[in-house]
Formats: C-alpha cells, sequence, structure tokens
C-alpha cells in the first residue's frame, strides 16, 4: 500500500469529487487530480486538494481519552470500551432506554449510519437517535417526499445541468461550497442557457447569474409564490402535463393568486419588473430546473418554502421531464446517505419508515429481532439535544460537532455539559469532544472503505489509501466491541463489505433500495445511482424509465454474487420521466401561503442576520481549522454588513462588532461590502470562541421536517471599537 495510489474520494461536501490519494516515502500521502471521475472531472477545491494534511498524527487523536480529575488524559481501548459500556448500561437500568442517546454525522459512511441505527435500536433499545443532516437538507427531503413520493436529492446527474435551458439556483453560493461544480453552470450560460440565483448576498455565484435576485432572508416562500401567481397570469402554465401528471393544482393556483407582483415586491424587495424577468427566463426554454440549498431550506417554514418552488417546476411542465426538475444541493459528504439507512429519527433503513408495520417486519427479519422490539420514532436532531440532562442522561456521538454548529449553540453547550455521561468518537479532539468523558480516536476517510452517496443519488466507494496510526480503530470496531460488551455478541461485523451486505438486504424493496449494488459494481462503474434493485424484473423502478439517449448502461455481469447469465439493474441516474413515486404515480401540488419568519427585526432587534460558509472552511471547521493553508486564507469569523448600515451604526472596516439576538452574542470584525442587502448582516459558522455565529440563531423548528430556523433571525450590532 505503501507505494500505490488508490483512486477514492474526497471526504468532505456532498459532490464526492474524485481524486487519487498516494501515500509518501517520507511519511503521509499527497492528494491529485482524477480526471475519470465526472463530476468533477479532475478539479478540486482547496479543502479537497489539502485534505491528506488531516491525516496527519500531528492533528489528529490517536490514542483514546478519559475524564480523570477534571480533564483529559491517555487511556488504552480496553478501559475506554469498558467505561462506555458500563455507563450506557447502568444508565439504562437505573433510568430505561430512552434515557440514552446517539448522535451521527453526515459524514459518516453508509455503512456506519446503518451500524449505529442497528446499534440504537437493537442492542441500546433506545429512540432518541438523530443525525446533524436533520440541519442540512431535511425541509427538502420532506417537501420531495410530498410531492413526488420519494426524495433523493437530485433526481438527475449534474451533467444534466449545462443541457437545460434556465437554472433557477435559490439559496445556494456553490461557488464557494462546492467549487468544481460552477463549472456546469457556466458551461450552461456558454450553451446559451441562463442562470437565475436568489441570495440576499451579491455572493461569487450571484456574480454568475444572468438574473440576481435579492430577497430580505426568511421571504423565499412569498417569492416562489409570486413567480407562480405571474405564471398563471401570463399564461405560461402547461396545462397537459398539469392535468396529466399531478393532483391539487386548484388548491395551490388559489394560494398562489393571492400573492400578487405589488405585495410579493413589498415582501420580498424583489422589484415587479424583476419578477417578470425570472419567469419570462423560466418559461421560455423547452426545460429548466429549481435547485435548492439551505437558504430556502433552513427555515421554520422550509419545507412549504421548498414545496412552493416544486409547485413552480410542476405548474410549467419542469418536472418529470428529460433536462427539466426540482433538485437539491446537498450539502454534507453524505448527508444523503445518512438519513437512508437508520441513523434517522424516524427511519429504518432502505428510506423506510419507521412506524410503518411492513419495514418493520422487514427489517427486523434481516436483524434477526422481533419487530416489536424495535423502538418508535425518536426526537429530531435539535429536540434530542434540547432534552440533555433531563430525559436523555448519557449520550454516545459519533462524527458531529454540535457545540459549534447547532442552533443556540452556547445553549446545546449547557446540555451537553449537564450529561451524566458523554462518549464521542471521532477523528479530531473537536470542541465537543473537549466535553466528552471518553474520546475514541477513529479512522477516517483514506484509512478505511466504505460507500457514500452522493448528491446526485450516485452511490460511491471509498477506498482506504493509507493505513491508520497505530492505536486509531474504526467506528465499526467500536460498536462491535460496545454491543459486546452489552450482550449482543452477534450482528455488528467489523468489515465494511459485510455491513454493507446486510444493508443492501435491509434496503430491498425499500424507497432508496440498494440491493443490485456491490462493491465490485461500484468500483468498475463509477459509483451506481439508486434505485437499484437486485433483479431487473420490473423495469421501473420508483419513478419509472432510464433517461434518454441510452443513459443507464447495464452493470457489471460479472458480479460473482449473480448466476452467469443474469441480468443486472442499471441503477437510476434519472427519475420520474414516466411517473412519479406516489401511490398513483401523479406528482402532488401543495398549497402553500406566505408566512412571516419565526422572529422579525422590532426595535430591539432591528436587522436580520443571515449565516452561511466561505470556500475555505467546512462545516463546523473541526478538521479545516487543523490545516495551515486553509486557516491563511480564512484565518477568521467576520460580520458582513452594507456601508449604509456602517455609516449608521458609525463602523468602519475590521472594527470589531457585537452582533446581539435574544439568545447570544457573538463577535468578529466587520467586512463592509455593498453585496449584501442594508437591512441585513451575514457571519460564516465556522469558528468557536466568541465568534460563534450559532451563538445568535433561532431554533424555532419546521413543523414538518424539524429544521432549525438558521437563516433568519432578529439581531442587532454594536461597535467595539478598532481590531487590535
Amino acid at each position: 500500500m505503501e507505494n500505490t495510489s488508490t483512486p477514492t474520494h474526497c471526504p468532505y461536501c456532498a459532490l464526492q469529487c474524485g481524486m487519487t490519494v498516494t501515500p509518501l516515502p517520507q511519511g503521509g500521502a499527497e492528494v491529485s487530480e482524477r480526471p475519470d471521475f465526472p463530476v468533477n472531472r479532475g478539479a478540486l477545491c482547496g479543502k479537497g486538494r489539502t485534505a491528506a494534511q488531516v491525516l496527519s498524527p500531528a492533528v489528529r487523536l490517536t490514542t483514546p481519552l478519559v475524564r480523570s480529575g477534571g480533564r483529559l488524559v491517555e487511556a488504552g481501548w480496553g478501559e475506554a470500551l469498558d467505561l462506555i459500556a458500563e455507563r450506557l448500561g447502568r444508565t439504562r437500568r437505573e433510568h430505561g432506554a430512552d434515557a440514552l442517546g446517539v448522535f451521527g454525522g453526515g459524514g459518516l459512511t453508509n455503512e456506519k449510519a446503518y451500524a449505529l441505527g442497528k446499534f440504537a435500536r437493537v442492542v441500546l433499545g433506545t429512540s432518541q437517535i438523530d443525525y446533524n443532516g436533520r440541519f442540512c437538507m431535511s425541509s427538502a427531503a420532506a417537501a420531495g417526499t410530498k410531492a413526488f413520493g420519494l426524495d433523493r436529492g437530485l433526481p438527475f446527474p449534474l451533467e444534466d445541468v449545462p443541457r437545460t435551458g434556465c437554472v433557477i439556483l435559490v439559496g445556494s453560493n456553490l461557488a464557494e461550497t462546492m467549487p468544481p461544480s460552477l463549472r456546469f453552470f457556466t458551461e450552461l450560460r456558454e450553451n446559451g442557457g441562463t442562470l437565475i440565483v436568489v441570495d440576499p448576498r451579491r455572493t461569487r455565484t450571484a456574480e454568475q447569474a444572468d438574473l440576481h435576485l435579492a430577497p430580505r432572508p426568511g421571504t423565499d416562500l412569498a417569492l416562489a409564490l409570486g413567480l407562480l401567481h405571474l405564471v398563471v397570469a401570463e399564461g405560461r402554465t402547461d396545462e397537459g402535463f398539469v392535468r396529466e401528471r399531478t393532483t391539487g393544482w386548484e388548491e395551490a393556483r388559489a394560494a398562489a393568486m393571492a400573492h400578487w407582483p405589488e405585495y410579493v415586491e413589498r415582501i420580498t424587495g424583489v422589484s415587479v419588473p424583476e419578477l417578470r424577468q425570472a419567469v419570462r427566463m423560466f418559461c421560455e426554454p423547452e426545460s429548466a430546473m429549481v435547485l435548492t440549498a439551505r437558504g430556502p431550506e433552513q427555515q421554520a417554514k422550509g419545507t412549504d418554502t421548498v414545496g412552493a418552488w416544486i409547485n413552480l417546476c410542476l405548474a410549467t411542465g419542469r418536472a418529470g421531464r428529460p433536462l427539466s426538475g426540482y433538485g437539491c444541493l446537498t450539502g454534507q459528504g453524505n448527508g444523503q446517505g445518512g438519513r437512508e439507512h437508520g441513523q434517522k429519527a424516524d427511519q429504518l433503513p432502505g428510506y423506510r419508515k419507521l412506524d410503518d408495520p411492513a419495514a418493520r417486519r422487514h427489517v427486523a427479519g434481516v436483524w434477526g429481532v422481533d419487530p416489536d422490539s424495535l423502538p418508535g420514532p425518536g426526537r429530531s436532531a435539535y429536540e434530542l439535544l434540547d432534552a440533555l440532562g433531563t430525559d436523555v442522561r448519557a449520550l454516545l456521538l459519533m462524527g458531529s460537532n454540535p457545540v459549534v454548529s447547532a442552533p443556540r449553540a452556547t445553549h446545546v453547550e449547557e446540555r451537553l455539559r449537564s450529561l451524566d455521561f458523554l462518549a464521542v468518537a471521532d477523528v479530531v479532539l473537536s470542541e465537543t469532544a473537549e466535553l466528552a468523558d471518553v474520546v475514541l480516536p477513529v479512522t477516517q476517510w483514506a484509512e478505511e472503505t466504505g460507500t457514500t452517496t452522493s448528491l446526485e443519488g450516485r452511490v460511491l466507494l471509498r477506498r482506504r489509501a493509507v493505513a491508520p496510526p497505530p492505536g486509531v480503530r474504526s467506528d465499526l470496531v467500536v460498536l462491535h466491541e460496545l454491543a459486546g460488551r452489552l450482550g449482543v455478541e452477534k450482528g455488528f461485523p467489523t468489515d465494511a463489505e459485510e455491513v454493507f451486505g446486510e444493508l443492501r438486504r435491509a434496503s430491498a424493496g425499500g424507497p432508496a433500495d440498494y440491493s443490485g449494488i456491490t462493491y465490485r459494481r461500484l468500483a468498475e462503474e463509477n459509483g451506481v445511482f439508486w434505485p437499484c434493485p437486485e433483479t431487473p424484473e420490473v423495469p421501473e423502478a420508483p419513478g419509472g424509465r432510464e433517461g434518454p439517449e441510452g443513459l443507464g448502461e447495464p452493470g457489471a455481469p460479472g458480479d460473482p454474487a449473480r448466476p452467469a447469465g443474469a441480468a443486472v439493474h442499471p441503477g437510476t441516474p434519472r427519475l420520474f420521466l414516466d411517473r412519479f413515486a406516489t401511490t398513483d404515480g401523479r406528482a402532488r401540488f401543495v398549497a402553500v401561503a406566505h408566512r412571516a419568519a419565526a422572529e422579525e427585526p422590532d426595535g430591539v432587534y432591528p436587522l436580520l442576520l443571515t449565516t452561511g460558509r466561505v470556500v475555505a472552511q467546512y462545516q463546523s471547521g473541526a478538521q479545516t481549522r487543523r490545516v495551515a493553508e486553509l486557516n491563511a486564507a480564512a484565518p477568521g469569523p467576520f460580520v458582513e454588513l452594507h456601508p449604509r448600515l456602517a455609516a449608521r451604526l458609525g463602523a468602519a472596516e475590521g472594527d470589531r462588532l457585537a452582533v446581539v439576538s435574544r439568545r447570544g452574542r457573538a463577535v468578529a470584525p466587520a467586512r463592509i461590502t455593498t453585496a449584501i442587502r442594508p437591512d441585513t448582516v451575514f457571519m460564516p459558522f465556522h469558528w468557536p470562541g466568541e465568534g460563534r455565529a450559532n451563538n445568535l440563531t433561532n431554533p424555532a423548528l419546521d413543523p414538518t421536517s424539524r429544521m432549525p430556523e438558521f437563516k433568519s433571525c432578529a439581531v442587532r450590532v454594536e461597535v467595539l471599537g478598532r481590531e487590535e
């Protein structure tokens, strides 16, 4: 292995860019381009290029830590695992199974997410499991399931984007969050298509747009409804598509017609001429797409907001057709697969619902347990964190850093500190791990083999490229060892391919059917799109036939698990082309109406805060903040504000500003720019300490998705003085 270059995938965002990792003779490894992978075609952002630096023992955990005398000290694996098992077992005996919590991460492989969900329900018997992916695209998932009967981030490959006529990109700054994807949108414009970007800020992505709409934060729902109103008023609906392939149009149309352009202009700040221009650009080509990201989704009305954008697609016939449709740009590396296989509070593997008796019977049969022994749905992510120290007394956490990433972070940190017991398995000593009673050092992307599922719904094989440092074990070994100590001797293998084989059986027949996918196929085919059932007797997997131009080539006919001559399902790159995944095959309009954000500005908190990412850091920054090159490019937090607001406050570039909400306070230097609305300030959320943006954010939850309202809250800004 020491002298072998291994093709694999990036550990960060949901593009899962292809790369090659090569161990170096002097130690460490280097990352190089991999042009054969179609999503990035060799391009890598700075985070991907420097990913191997986090493999260094100098920046990552290499030995278990146990709290003693108020501080974390080195310990052996046996001691650490024994302590976790003893404390989890004692908590269950004294307080019941639901006093145990499990919190996962959207960066865990499919195998780890599957094993973690199984561990929670079979070994611990707790319903209290969720993961940080709840903060990613849960609103889009809920809206997509309502409308189409199935949630997959993109219902088509990214390679379709340059071939469509128009894309409306809502609340995504992909030029910074997933830079290699920008080429698809550049090619769209080179091919004569147009790009509309909806964002309160004029981001690097918005600068590429043919039309930039800058609505007030929290008003994306009104904007979508105003566009649909104009579609109807201007006679641009596709009546044939609506009649033949949808239901619920009359109610949705009536709701939209209450949002006339001048009313929407007052709510959003987007002018009527801009609204009309957007409708014209979207409707005149033969094909078009709407893609959303965290902007419209991370709201207390995120499900309705995404539903309104889906309604726009359905009313214009821009769904279920080649080169058209609604899609969500998933954020975390395995945010898609992470919720498909059981670490979400209400789901079982294969994207089955936990409260569905048939789903419980199927999965329980694979697991060899009584269906009645499986707990029901538990709390969502924020609600679980909020219950720590009261209803939930002990927590096992894998691959997440909620001290930085959760809304109302000061409160969440207090809840974590109030636990009777906290165990964390992670690659680095994150801010959350620093609070733990036991910390376990676990393997990361290039040190292990496993699968992830990209934003396209493409299941990928990430291969082991280097050996982990001595003393580091995989999460699968951790779960195996803990299960044995807690009385479950079988059912938790440590080999990832064996776990994937069980996942295939558990997912078979479910909405996210992986049963026809094998490691061999993933290696040979550059990934396989789900659903992919084991046998292709029913060629129309949920969502209908394969796409145009011969796409969806057969997979690996030489798979040893198949009889000689057996056909292989090709996977499903394009969904919904013949029918939607509903019982009657029709898409569902959902009637929605604008409502205010959970928290609007007032005399005490007169401004709006919105949050997001910068190109050189990733999520809570737990890993990227350990890379010198990335820290040099983005050394710390800042407060972005418009010159008019700065003048009113008496603030100059670089001044220390305190941003204050009803939940807390964050301090960072001023960055003055005309790229933001005068009524809005922006902070990135990658840093802990006094600049922690999530001290401020609002945990008000969407009633369907349970997504917190990260993207809009009322604040005031105070000038503290010049940054020294």
